[in-house]
Parts: structure tokens; C-alpha cells; sequence
């Protein structure tokens, strides 16, 4: 009769090792695009950077536009929380306020720089920029559909127009640098969308100041 103890089983560290080896790729394609200030980012310094072979990056993304868009989407999830504080226009100033602070923040502020002008010479890139900021548009739009829901838009509110006017003022005082985005312009946004209506469409801005 066979009484030996049956050995324990190793651990399984291959999983662990991918895992580690893909997030030292994305830890190092945001580090790169953080310094780039501009200049391409490509895959063999990606690669050199995270330690792995240019084929491990492939393993994973079909292109260098993939690996630094995937790098920046993996910030955004930390940057921009989605609030849920019971009062519209409190979650609305918090999520605005956490984009653009999000957006600014190194080393998000230079990364999407350089992938905006990338995208400008690369389709795919391009695409999956759109990917990524329907992303953040369906969640934003989500938002207001809550606060529509409860009764703090009107039923026939357009929440898509109020989600480009967020990121329209985002995008444009992000890239041209004409005015700050900071938690004032943020409050004045959030209540500029949600204060006085005519039908259910968002009211202009008014800039205050030196806006």
C-alpha cells in the first residue's frame, strides 16, 4: 500500500510572470510617452525600457498606438472615478473637476499630448482614440442618465450635446492652453449645463474674468 504524501503542487508562477512583464510594458510606455514632449515613442524603446523583447509587447497589443493608448486608458480608470454623492450637479462638478485635474496630472498631461499628435499621422491610433473617448463619454452620459432618471434634467434633456459641451470645453482649453481648467471652471461648467433651460438644451457658457 502507497502511503507517500502526495507533493504539493508549485504554484503556477507563469501567470504572474505575463501579468508582471505586461504592466512593467504599459508602466514603461506612459513613463516614455510622459518624456517624450512630442516626439514619437516607439516599440523597441518601449520594449528596452520594460526589459522584455519586442515580441512580448506584441504578444499582447498589434501596435505601438495600442500599447501607449492602453497605457493611458489604465491611468484614466485611477484619475477619474465615477461619483455618486445622491445630487446631480455634485457628481457632475466632481467628475469634471477629476478630468481635468486627471488630464493635467503627470505624467497624463504629456502622454496625451503626444498620442493627440500621433494620432494626427497614425488611422489606427486614431481609431483607437476614438475607442477611448467614447469610453469616457458613455460614462459621463451614463451620469446624467442617473440624474435625469431621478428627475434633475428634464425627460427630453439631449445628453449627448451635454457631453460634448464638457469635453468640447475640455479638448479645446486642454490643447490650445487659452484658459484654465481648473475646480472653478469646473463648478461654473457644471452649473452653467444645469441651470437655466429652454427646452431641455444646455444654456451657453459665460466666461467669467480673464476667460
Amino acid at each position: 500500500m502507497d502511503v507517500t504524501e502526495p507533493r504539493a503542487e508549485r504554484p503556477h508562477t507563469g501567470r504572474r510572470r505575463n501579468e508582471a512583464a505586461r504592466q512593467a510594458i504599459l508602466d514603461a510606455a506612459l513613463r516614455l510617452l510622459a518624456e517624450a514632449d512630442g516626439r514619437p515613442v516607439t516599440i523597441d524603446a518601449i520594449a528596452r525600457a520594460a526589459g522584455v523583447g519586442k515580441q512580448t509587447v506584441y504578444r499582447w497589443w498589434p501596435s505601438k498606438g495600442a500599447v501607449l493608448l492602453d497605457a493611458l486608458i489604465s491611468q484614466a480608470g485611477h484619475d477619474v472615478p465615477v461619483p455618486d454623492a445622491g445630487s446631480l450637479r455634485d457628481d457632475l462638478r466632481t467628475f469634471i473637476a477629476a478630468t481635468f485635474d486627471g488630464a493635467q496630472r503627470a505624467p497624463s498631461a504629456p502622454a496625451l499630448r503626444t498620442l493627440v499628435r500621433e494620432a494626427a499621422h497614425d488611422v489606427h491610433l486614431a481609431e483607437l482614440m476614438r475607442s477611448f473617448t467614447a469610453t469616457r463619454r458613455a460614462t459621463l452620459r451614463d451620469l446624467l442618465a442617473r440624474g435625469r432618471g431621478d428627475g434633475e434634467l428634464p425627460d427630453d434633456a439631449d445628453l449627448d450635446l451635454i457631453v460634448d459641451q464638457i469635453y468640447g470645453v475640455f479638448w479645446y482649453r486642454f490643447l490650445l492652453g487659452h484658459a484654465p481648467l481648473d475646480h472653478a471652471a469646473a463648478d461654473r461648467l457644471a452649473d452653467s449645463l444645469l441651470g437655466d433651460r429652454q427646452a431641455g438644451v444646455p444654456q451657453p457658457i459665460h466666461p467669467r474674468g480673464n476667460e
